[in-house]
């Protein structure tokens, strides 16, 4: 019975405190820097199965952008009642060029499997695209934050 009582006192204070935006927003900062990481690892080892594992990771944090972004622009209505302040802005924009610059990044790779292999402008547009990622989810966690604390 006790058991029970704190499985239900488990999942009511989970339904109480979850956020969804935090969980979404927290893939793509962790996502991206580990697929740097395996990028400079296939680079300076030359196998190209780590490489492989940066499209799998890129297609997940790729997915989850529009989930961070939606439910971010829920919690900005719900927490601050949609006020403009350009914090607000800078995620709203930083956001799309985050979904465009990955979609760009998946979208070279996935045209041309070898594009790693080739010396070119597809080279250049699928590192580019990869590792302006970073700094977008660098800044979007840093506004993030600056949110997150200044509501405490």
């Amino acid at each position: 019975m006790e058991t029970k009582n704190l499985f239900i006192r488990f999942f009511n204070d989970f339904g109480e405190t979850f956020v969804l935006h935090a969980v979404a927003a927290h893939f793509n900062n962790g996502l991206i820097p580990v697929a740097l990481f395996f990028l400079f690892i296939s680079i300076l080892t030359g196998n190209p199965y780590f490489e492989h594992t940066v499209l799998h990771l890129l297609i997940v944090a790729i997915v989850m952008v529009p989930v961070s972004f939606l439910s971010g622009l829920r919690d900005w209505r719900r927490n601050f009642g949609g006020g403009r302040a350009p914090v607000f802005y800078w995620k709203i924009k930083l956001s799309g060029l985050l979904f465009i610059l990955q979609g760009s990044a998946a979208a070279t790779r996935l045209a041309d499997p070898s594009v790693m292999e080739r010396q070119g402008i597809g080279l250049w547009v699928y590192l580019g695209t990869l590792f302006l990622s970073l700094p977008i989810v660098v800044l979007l966690g840093h506004y993030g934050g600056k949110l997150a604390y200044r509501r405490k």
